[in-house]
């Protein structure tokens, strides 16, 4: 192992990232506080527009700790003629939800599309009380459900009217499966399919379709459906996880887009239910043509189209480094005039806020592993699997 690779591996450099991450996130909460309150009543569109870059700011940390830390790279197969649209339309994202990254996988290709500061997605409302992240995401508008059909439908419907009247694209993900792969809930899964006469998926949880019916209403005419399709290979010695990332241990994604019209989606409920599991059967053959032959299109039924390995933006870099120079210089500074002033207790406030800041970073690091995902099949939550 190299000195460089063990310098990836120090706590210390992991502090550094934490410190980073957590000073810069308050910060933008507290500006987009501002921002809410100050502006937003009486300019939204330039409410939204500033919004975009502070959320750019946020979410290209971890965009750079995969792509310029880590060295990751995304492999994009997308047809020729539907790629010129991306990045300058609305777009409903139906994602796979089978790795811990494959959301970071898919703001890397946001980021390539300048579209990352407008990425919003569906999500529990207890992720809003979250400092950073989930006060971010409540300021950007994101679609926080409370699990209840009925409420739930009334927040879809005023938030996606909301979102659709950006002026600039918005990329909004729905993963259809409600929680991300495991075996355990892949055979509740196939258990939940083969006791309703459903088509049993062996890379997919059977979707969820009453998010996405009640979405179709305020979509229509305002957005399109892009099928993003996932893969890590089996056989990479690197998992791909935020962990190994984080150590500096990069991975490669491969990642098939399909663009669809939303009017391909039929208008009643229903029929878009079954338009819906047909699709998850489609990613499904996608998958296993991948993991069984190492193409996508081999045994899928799918044409093949061309590739590209998409490289890191300088964008992403210079951010990280003046919020890092930034963060940390405050941070030496105040734990410097605490010591010489001999102000005990104002560093071993700040020693506190440091520890704390690293807890919190390894507890979101063990939030995002596999094995604690949320329960699929489990009895308080057979009623939501339809």
């Amino acid at each position: 192992m190299s000195a460089f690779q063990d310098i990836k591996k120090s706590r210390l450099i992991h502090l550094c990232f934490a410190i980073t991450f957590f000073t810069s996130g308050l910060i933008i909460n507290f500006i987009q506080l501002l921002l809410h309150f100050c502006l937003k009543p009486f300019n939204q569109q330039l409410y939204r527009n500033l919004m975009y870059y502070l959320c750019f700011s946020l979410y290209s940390q971890l965009v750079f700790v995969a792509e310029w830390w880590a060295g990751s790279r995304i492999e994009v197969w997308i047809d020729e003629e539907e790629e010129k649209f991306t990045g300058k339309e609305h777009v409903l994202l139906v994602m796979n939800h089978t790795y811990e990254i494959d959301w970071l996988a898919g703001w890397m290709y946001a980021d390539k599309c300048e579209v990352l500061g407008n990425c919003k997605a569906y999500a529990k409302k207890v992720i809003s009380y979250i400092p950073c992240i989930g006060w971010a995401w409540k300021f950007a508008e994101f679609v926080f459900l409370e699990r209840s059909y009925d409420k739930d439908r009334e927040i879809i419907a005023r938030q996606l009217k909301a979102i659709m009247s950006y002026p600039h694209p918005v990329w909004l993900l729905l993963n259809a499966e409600g929680t991300r792969f495991t075996p355990q809930k892949h055979e509740a899964s196939v258990k939940f399919a083969q006791d309703r006469g459903l088509p049993v998926l062996k890379h997919h949880l059977i979707p969820r379709t009453k998010g996405f019916t009640a979405s179709l209403d305020s979509l229509r005419n305002k957005c399109t459906i892009y099928d993003i399709n996932v893969a890590f290979r089996k056989d990479d010695p690197i998992a791909p996880t935020i962990s190994n990332l984080l150590h500096g241990d990069g991975v490669k994604a491969y990642m098939f887009i399909r663009r669809i019209p939303l009017d391909k989606v039929p208008e009643k409920e229903e029929e878009a239910a079954l338009w819906l599991q047909e699709t998850f059967r489609e990613k499904d053959r996608i998958q296993d043509s991948f993991h069984t032959t190492g193409s996508f299109f081999k045994t899928s039924g799918f044409k093949e189209v061309p590739s590209k390995v998409q490289q890191p933006r300088l964008q992403v870099l210079i951010n990280y480094i003046a919020w890092a120079t930034f963060s940390i210089s405050l941070v030496l500074y105040y734990l410097l005039s605490s010591l010489l002033a001999q102000n005990w207790i104002g560093l071993s406030i700040a020693v506190g806020v440091l520890v704390t800041f690293y807890i919190l970073m390894s507890k979101a690091i063990g939030m995002s592993e596999i094995s604690k995902g949320s329960s699929y099949g489990a009895e308080n939550g057979k009623k939501d699997t339809k």
